[in-house]
């Protein structure tokens, strides 16, 4: 159907965001969110936050949405695409001086568990954690995390995509998933961006106050791990792998692996792929 999508036997039209209540709710100059903008189309929402920040803008507390990424990036510069407003596709410019650089890779994963509850709350859909990027229902990816450091200044773009009514067809990579695909009703995006920010907006305040992750911020990373106590398969550049059961997730946000001889730490930026073992 031209301009909308079929669940069952009904239409849902992607309407356009309109996110006036969104910003009265959350943006304000004595609050963590400063700025919201929307944009009909984009290469990527994170390079456009970078580059304001190059540019001289202040960009900690900038919200940014496009209806449209054409130029979205994961990890490693891995590109993805979907139709215009099928996705809630978003990135957040987060200060983050008073906290060491080693409680920065928290921030992406604390971003997942805010997701994760947002996606509950909104759709009653129970997704999962696979470290250190990655949303999934089952083994189908429903959406992606990525952050990036605005260096050399203490200024992180924290950007996530979110599949809302991506068809099977629509969907560039087979493994992907959508809200729609898994059965959800509700699919009001402006409602998902409040849903995401208000999740979050708690746990970035949390991560500011404990200078980095404190017990509460770990706990809630745990219990929606899709890989802690399991036996993973990491691939690493130069062609190194390692297999062994992840058995923490540490103050770095680093994933340690159990291989039986030894316990190996792997940061986010050095694995390029992390599968189950069996």
């Amino acid at each position: 159907m031209h301009g909308g999508v079929k669940i069952g036997r009904a239409s849902v039209k992607r309407a356009p965001l309109d996110v006036a209540a969104v910003r009265d709710e959350f943006v304000g100059p004595q609050r963590l969110l400063r700025q919201l903008d929307t944009v009909t189309t984009t290469g990527s929402t994170n390079a456009d936050l970078l580059a304001r920040h190059a540019a001289g803008e202040d960009i900690r507390g900038a919200v940014l949405l496009a209806e449209h990424q054409s130029a979205g990036r994961g990890r490693h510069g891995r590109s993805w695409s979907a139709p215009a407003r099928s996705q809630v596709t978003m990135s957040v410019g987060v200060g983050a001086e008073g906290v060491p650089a080693a409680g920065w890779g928290w921030l992406p994963l604390l971003t997942g568990a805010a997701l994760v509850d947002a996606i509950l709350v909104s759709t009653g859909i129970q997704a999962g954690l696979k470290w250190p990027n990655d949303v999934l229902v089952g083994t189908g990816k429903l959406a992606g995390i990525l952050a990036e450091v605005a260096a050399p200044d203490p200024v992180i773009v924290v950007g996530l995509g979110l599949n809302v009514t991506l068809s099977a067809k629509e969907a560039p990579d087979p493994r992907a998933t959508s809200l729609q695909m898994l059965g959800a009703t509700m699919l009001d995006r402006d409602a998902l961006v409040a849903g995401i920010l208000r999740e979050l907006i708690t746990r970035i305040d949390r991560w500011h106050s404990a200078s980095g992750p404190d017990s509460a911020l770990i706990d809630d990373y745990r219990r929606h791990s899709l890989t802690e106590g399991k036996r993973v398969h990491a691939m690493l550049p130069g062609n190194r792998e390692i297999t062994g059961c992840a058995i923490d997730i540490d103050h770095q946000g680093r994933l340690c692996i159990d291989t039986g001889t030894s316990v190996v730490t792997i940061s986010a930026g050095d694995i390029t792929h992390l599968r189950p073992a069996d």
